[in-house]
C-alpha cells in the first residue's frame, strides 16, 4: 500500500515499526538503507500533515477571535 493512502496514525505506527527494526540490528545493510529511506519519507509525510493541520487550527482560532491562543509544537 502506498504511504499516501495510509492514515496519519497508521503512518506513525509504520514509522515506529521501521525504527524498531533498524534499532534491532537484525537487518542487512541493503535492507537497512531501504527501511531508513521509507522511514524518512514517512517522517516527512507526518511532519507535513502536522504542519497543515496546525495551520488549519490556527485559521479556525483566528476566525473565532482567539488569535492570542497558542498551539505548542
Amino acid at each position: 500500500m502506498e504511504n499516501k493512502e495510509l492514515k496519519f496514525e497508521d503512518k506513525l505506527l509504520k514509522l515506529e515499526q521501521l525504527v524498531s527494526e533498524l534499532e534491532s540490528g537484525d537487518v542487512d545493510l541493503d535492507q537497512a538503507i531501504e527501511k531508513y529511506s521509507e522511514a524518512m519519507k514517512l517522517a516527512k509525510e507526518c511532519s507535513d500533515t502536522l504542519d497543515a493541520n496546525k495551520e488549519k487550527v490556527s485559521k479556525i482560532l483566528t476566525e473565532n477571535g482567539l488569535e492570542d491562543f497558542t498551539v505548542e509544537s
